[in-house]
């Protein structure tokens, strides 16, 4: 019997994969903010990208618990 590989499924619609290219200095500066936090980039991107929609269209926030 093999076991089943990835992620447990959980009823929420999977997350969208974004590109972006950045600055080496922005890059850095958020490779700082991860390891100080003790999160990924991609935590720290995902967190500016939420409070920057929840200051400049508040109706459009989304909850932490990842509903709107």
């Amino acid at each position: 019997m093999t076991a089943k590989r990835g992620r447990k499924p959980t009823g929420k619609p999977r997350a969208t994969r974004a590109s972006a290219s950045l600055p080496p200095e922005l890059y850095a500066t958020l490779q700082e903010i991860a390891k100080r936090k003790k999160v990924s980039v991609a935590w720290v991107i995902r967190d500016a990208a939420e409070n920057y929609i929840a200051e400049q269209w508040p109706l459009f926030a989304v909850n932490k618990g990842g509903t709107s």
